[in-house]
């Protein structure tokens, strides 16, 4: 799967061309909070990190039918459960914020190749199966490559 690739080993090797304190070309987080947000939303999908569905029942499957789309987050996209100031870093160094994403990523995988047959909510696009979970994030993660000048 190319998606899985991207996140296994593109993604990190962008990533490490950022200065941790680089701006987007939208949005508040410099680019380690991007990266830190980041490996917060692998670990999502990593069965240890459960988070409760935020979207109405009856958006769920038309927000679900974007997230399983084509169709790119729209620059300054919002996120309900983001404040509006970025949180502070909790790592060190963009080096550690990388390597946690890396971390987050080979979790995400290990998880599914262990529970072929799971789904884990996403708080926005529902339960989700390993390929969902895989195309969403591989999304998410062009879109912050976007952000950032990486793609």
């Amino acid at each position: 799967m190319d998606k899985l690739n991207f996140l296994q080993n593109e993604f990190p090797q962008l990533l490490k061309k950022l200065d941790s304190n680089a701006k987007g070309s939208w949005g508040v987080m410099n680019a380690q909070q991007m990266v830190e947000h980041m490996a917060e939303s692998i670990s999502f999908a990593t069965g240890k990190n459960n988070q409760p569905l935020h979207t109405p029942e009856e958006h769920v499957e038309k927000y679900k039918e974007f997230a399983m789309s084509d169709k790119e987050f729209k620059p300054n996209t919002k996120n309900v459960l983001m404040p509006e100031v970025p949180v502070p870093t909790t790592k060190s160094n963009m080096e550690e914020a990388i390597a946690d994403v890396q971390k987050q990523t080979k979790a995400f995988v290990e998880y599914f190749e262990n529970n072929k047959d799971a789904t884990l909510t996403n708080s926005f696009f529902g339960d989700l199966n390993f390929y969902q979970w895989a195309h969403l994030l591989h999304k998410h993660a062009v879109h912050h490559c976007k952000q950032f000048g990486l793609l």
